[in-house]
Formats: C-alpha cells, structure tokens, sequence
C-alpha cells in the first residue's frame, strides 16, 4: 500500500511543485513505484513534466474525479501517463478548477480523492499529490486522502507567518476528517544561506517549531536554473546533474526513505 504525501502550503511561490517533481522522481531512483498526482488547476506539475499543453490532454484528474462524483465506474490507469525518469503521472488542468466548483454540493465532498486513490494504491510505493496554493476545497481533498504531509517553505519571514494558517487547517481536517494525518516535517527551499537573512530565517523556523514539528535538515538551495528544468520538462537530476539543488533533493530523498 502506498505511503500518500500532500505536498501542501497556500502560499505560491514556495517550491511545492519543484519538490514534488525531484522528490518523486528521486524517489523512483531508488527503486519505488511512484504517482505523481497534480491537484492544481494550473497544472504546474504537469507541464513541469513535459505536458506543456494540458487543456489538450484527453484524461485528467477532473475526469478520474468527475466519474467518482456521478458514481460512474473509472478504469484502472485512466489518464495516467509515464514519464521518461520512471513516474508515473495523473495530470490536471483548468477543468479541475470547474470540478472544485462542483464538490461544494457533492455528498462526502471532502473524500472523493481518497476514494480515487485508495483504488490504485496497491499499485505504488508512494503517491504524492502536488496540492494548489489556496486552502480550498481541493486542498481538504488531498489532506483527507494523505497519510502526511510535507510542508515546502521559503526562506522568508512572509512564510512563517503563513505556517500558523497551514497548520490550523491540517489540525481541523485530522480531527474531523482524516485523523491519521500527520505533518512529516518542513523542508525549507529557495534558500540563499550565504545571506545573514536567510540564516536567520532558518535559525527563527527552528526556535519556534523546531521543538514540536520535524524540519528537514535538507535545505534546497535559491537556484535561477529552476525556470529551465520546468521548460524541458525533466528534473534537476537530468539538466544538473551535479549541480547542488540536485544534491540538496538526493538527500532529502535519503531523509525521507531513513
């Protein structure tokens, strides 16, 4: 049975499908069967792997979701594609942003994801679900689906601020909804640790949550190179081999397999 992480914070900008993308893919690296899963209407994730065109796709999240609202039966592997560094991916689109519309008058509207993915988890090691930056209807799908979740945070006082909000929404989803969720910790990205800011920022994350919440040691580094790995499609392992983002995600794979 697969190990489900929402890959999850409101806030844009932080790294989420980054992580997803050279976690998962990291992941596969080491031998386990992995799902992507965009829960994005943008479909970052998606085209961040090579579907640069995902309102043309003929199968997508909101199409799996869609079928389970109108209790239509949904084949095994619909609309999941493979990717060339051994993923396998469920892709999304702006549709999905129709079907969160949709969920609102949808009975168990907070479960339909987890009823999807609890049908095909036998055939992964590991789901992650790259979740939209919003706290929405969508987002509450994922969270109840999880069995944890991996919070990605940029180095910037904006973003512990934001935490508190996070945190709250996960507390209130285990008590009412999913109380196996767990939070498996905070990876802090986009950091830039040769700046007195950014060594603050991680020394101030650590003195407030270090404490209760478990915080990556794995820092991601500020790279500009994370715009051209989302243009090609592929992740840093590929265009940097031996570049330090790539490192930085090779030991958090290492981390999160420990």
């Amino acid at each position: 049975m697969a190990k489900i992480t929402a890959i999850c914070n409101q806030k844009s900008g932080v790294g989420k499908t980054a992580t997803a993308v050279n976690l998962g893919i990291g992941l596969a690296r080491e031998g386990r069967r992995v799902l992507l899963v965009d829960v994005d209407p943008q479909g970052s994730l998606t085209a961040s792997l090579g579907l640069q065109h995902p309102d043309r796709l003929e199968n997508t999240l909101a199409d799996v979701l869609g079928s389970i609202i109108t209790d239509k039966p949904v084949s095994p592997g619909i609309g999941i594609v493979h990717h060339e560094e051994g993923v396998d991916l469920l892709p999304a689109n702006i549709e999905l942003s129709g079907l969160e519309v949709a969920l609102v008058n949808t009975m168990s509207r907070e479960t339909i994801l987890r009823e999807y993915l609890n049908s095909i988890r036998e055939q992964y090691d590991v789901i992650l679900l790259d979740c939209c930056p919003s706290l929405g209807m969508l987002t509450i799908n994922a969270l109840a689906a999880a069995d944890e979740v991996l919070i990605p945070m940029q180095a910037h006082y904006l973003s512990i601020k934001g935490l508190e909000q996070l945190i709250r929404t996960i507390s209130n989803v285990r008590r009412k909804i999913n109380p196996r969720l767990d939070i498996a910790g905070i990876l802090i990205t986009m950091a830039d640790m040769r700046t007195n800011y950014s060594r603050e920022i991680v020394e101030l994350l650590r003195a407030n949550y270090g404490s209760s919440l478990h915080i990556f040691e794995s820092i991601i580094p500020l790279s500009i190179r994370a715009a051209e790995t989302s243009a090609e499609g592929r992740s840093f392992y590929l265009h940097d081999p031996a570049g330090k983002v790539s490192a930085a995600y090779a030991a958090l794979t290492r981390e999160v397999l420990a």
